[in-house]
């Protein structure tokens, strides 16, 4: 008989839309990812000569950044021909603490050999940074061929609000339509105000990958288990992919102990 010390797996599969990458610990789950976004890389740059990679920030993924650097699986990683784009960024200078670019360019961009014209880092200080990031996003996929002409591969989070990207509960981002980018602010934005994709960009993607690892992540998990929730109150459940995959990497310390 197996004991395990620490938490346990779950004893029924977890209804999640998507598929599930349900790994023992958060560093597992991090290794499931990394693998899966270097294969991602790799078929991409194959097929269509490019990869498009969308990073969120926040702490959770911190790890994850840190193995694509060091690890020596990934060593290989077709960091020349990939675009850099960021999920979404708080209002402030990318020296900013805050500023989701400026942690991704320290941990990524300053230790890769990605050219500088193909990382493209929200010009969150401009006037209309959701304008003017929305055409650089169309300027630059639609080289490829139609149909293809999308996101490859966009990295996400969720809060402990169940918020996902910078698409908070009851925020205008959430009701965005007909474009690609969205300057969100209001109550209900966590200050600063943010720059985010919206759902119309990240469900056209390719494939779709949800990082939620801890404790304080089990009950907002359970809620979208539950799926009674609308997407006003829980954000992430606004994330359907339209011809893309969604993947979910959970460690054992995030799935909820009373399922329903």
């Amino acid at each position: 008989m197996i004991e395990f010390d620490g938490p346990t797996p779950p004893d029924r599969p977890l209804n999640l839309p998507g598929k599930v990458e349900l790994r023992r610990d958060a560093d597992e789950a991090i290794d499931a990812l990394a693998a899966h976004l270097y294969m991602q890389a790799l078929a991409c740059t194959r097929s269509f000569g490019d990869f498009h990679l969308a990073l969120s920030g926040g702490s959770t993924p911190l790890p994850l950044y840190r193995r694509l650097m060091y690890d020596p699986a990934y060593r290989d990683l077709p960091w020349k021909r990939t675009h850099l784009w960021i999920v979404d960024e708080r209002c402030v200078p990318f020296d900013d603490p805050q500023s989701n670019f400026g942690m991704i360019r320290d941990l990524i961009v300053s230790h890769s050999d990605i050219p500088s014209q193909q990382v493209h880092p929200i010009p969150a200080m401009d006037a209309e940074p959701d304008r003017v990031y929305e055409q650089t996003l169309r300027d630059m996929l639609e080289w490829r061929e139609k149909g293809h002409d999308r996101l490859d591969f966009v990295l996400l989070g969720m809060g402990t609000d169940g918020h996902t990207a910078s698409l908070f509960p009851n925020s205008p981002a959430l009701n965005a339509s007909d474009c690609l980018m969205y300057l969100n602010t209001g109550p209900a934005v966590t200050p600063p105000d943010r720059v985010t994709m919206t759902f119309e960009l990240i469900n056209a993607s390719r494939m779709i990958a949800v990082l939620v690892l801890g404790e304080n992540k089990r009950q907002p998990l359970k809620s979208v288990m539950n799926g009674q929730d609308s997407v006003e109150d829980l954000p992430i459940l606004g994330i359907q992919p339209l011809a893309g995959e969604l993947h979910w990497y959970l460690d054992w310390n995030t799935c909820p102990t009373d399922i329903d």
